[in-house]
């Protein structure tokens, strides 16, 4: 069968591609997205934004824990590395180069400079002999004696910031200005009103307090663990405000 020349002409003509018209093109020449992809795209944008909030509120939450509980850590005594002798905590490593790092955060916030192992030892106490915490409306005996040392010191703090309308007061002793009974025994009396003898006023008015036994040139440094209760002040409650 033959062809004409038309119909071979048109077999040879290469098919034309459709183009876009004008109007299906956006105005940066790109075509535009179809009603799905931007739904999808959408999507995607709100998928990434939740992601970098949920981290950012993981980081935030994560900060302020941590600050919390720093501050809760280092607010009162020493967290770790206490030794227990009795109604008191004795504390031998605050002060060497092992200390813990909530030990020296602690000793940065109050400003103190801790005794080493060579130079003596701190005893801390927030309860008494019978495990009740420290109440500075009531009225304790300290009394006994000390493990052997060169020199201490007894002082009594309460949490917290002073009164400053309150007038000055002792705040501790020593052991040179102690007075003692004839088998070298003391008693001191901790309380809110005047008391004979060695009467150590309680800081506030109310609240809790804290008492420190510093050791000066002590040979039990080396070995606060072999302490017994017998060596230490006993801490007695005999009486509380109504």
């Amino acid at each position: 069968m033959r062809m004409t020349l038309a119909e071979t002409v048109a077999r040879l003509r290469p098919a034309q591609t459709r183009t876009p018209s004008p109007e299906s093109r956006s105005a940066d020449g790109s075509r535009p997205r179809s009603g799905r992809g931007l739904a999808a795209a959408l999507r995607g944008g709100v998928r990434r934004a939740s992601t970098v909030t949920l981290v950012l509120y993981a980081l935030a939450l994560g900060v302020g824990i941590g600050l919390a509980t720093a501050d809760y850590a280092t607010r009162g005594g020493y967290p770790f590395g206490g030794v227990r002798v009795a109604a008191w905590t004795a504390w031998p490593k605050v002060g060497s180069p092992g200390a813990d790092p909530y030990a020296r955060a602690v000793n940065a916030r109050r400003g103190e400079i801790p005794l080493t192992i060579g130079e003596g030892m701190l005893l801390t106490a927030d309860r008494d002999d019978s495990g009740r915490a420290l109440d500075a409306a009531c009225t304790y005996a300290v009394a006994g004696v000390t493990p052997p040392a060169r020199a201490w010191t007894l002082t009594v703090a309460g949490h917290g910031a002073s009164d400053p309308a309150r007038p000055p007061m002792r705040t501790g002793f020593t052991a040179t200005e102690i007075l003692r009974e004839t088998d070298g025994r003391f008693v001191i009396a901790l309380s809110p009103e005047v008391q004979p003898g060695n009467w150590l006023p309680m800081p506030p008015a109310r609240g809790a307090v804290r008492l420190a036994l510093r050791l000066y040139d002590t040979p039990v440094a080396a070995s606060a663990g072999n302490l017994d209760r017998s060596a230490v002040p006993a801490i007695t409650r005999t009486g509380c405000a109504a």
